[in-house]
């Protein structure tokens, strides 16, 4: 779904399992977000800004010249873009916070896995929406506590708000690689499908050719706006919920 579109830029919505462009991960996969995009920009090529992980939903920006990409790439190396996301976890983390904690790169290759890979800082904002206890016994524990958590990136590392979010002990539901089997799976089963309950809804950049602070919104997935149904009160949380 196209979200916006200028002279410059051209942001769409990614629907969680695409992949933004061919990668050793599925070397098999024919679709992907880079195509779509570049199907809305009338077949001329489109530069992606940013990335999104396969599972993750939301929105996706592209510059339509190289130029404007190069320009926005200094953007973000200066940390002048934000990005915002939601996500499900297990928990309660506290009422907000700071996660500061270097992460090991991450090859795309899997091959590449056993060599040596650099140690970067990392850095993620947080800040707890909501908050529920499910009276279902998936652990030791007779109830299981869950949140709704606003994420914020201050840094770009692969994978980084689903490694950051296990190393607080509070994983996102759904995933496979950092989070809990058995609160995956019950989500799973509950709601019919299981998915990364990690979504991006907003960022805001300045406008490579104004100045101007430009804001992207993006509304979540039916698939997310389902398991939101846990939380008996989200009157506090503005935006895509709807």
């Amino acid at each position: 779904m196209e979200l916006y579109r200028d002279e410059a830029l051209l942001a769409v919505h990614k629907p969680a399992g695409l992949l933004v462009h061919r990668s050793p991960i599925d070397k098999h996969e024919t679709e992907f977000a880079l195509q779509y995009a570049r199907s809305l920009n009338g077949g001329q090529h489109v530069y992606p800004l940013h990335r999104l992980d396969r599972p993750t939903s939301g929105v996706l920006v592209f510059a339509r010249d190289p130029e404007v990409a190069r320009t926005l790439g200094l953007n973000m190396m200066a940390g002048e873009v934000e990005k915002q996301y939601l996500a499900v976890v297990r928990g309660w983390p506290a009422a907000s916070g700071v996660i500061d904690y270097p992460l090991r790169d991450e090859p795309e290759d899997r091959r590449r896995k056993h060599e040596e890979q650099a140690v970067r800082d990392a850095l993620t904002r947080y800040r707890t929406l909501a908050t529920t206890t499910l009276y279902v016994a998936i652990e030791k524990y007779s109830t299981s506590r869950y949140a709704l958590v606003e994420l914020e990136p201050k840094t770009g590392r692969k994978h980084q708000l689903r490694r950051h979010m296990k190393h607080v002990s509070h994983p996102i539901i759904g995933d496979a690689n950092h989070g809990r089997g058995r609160h995956n799976r019950y989500f799973a089963e509950r709601f019919g499908e299981g998915r990364l309950m990690l979504a991006a809804t907003r960022i805001k950049l300045p406008h490579p050719e104004t100045g101007e602070a430009l804001v992207i919104s993006a509304p979540l997935e039916a698939s997310f706006r389902r398991v939101l149904s846990i939380f008996p009160d989200l009157s506090a949380l503005e935006g895509p919920v709807t």
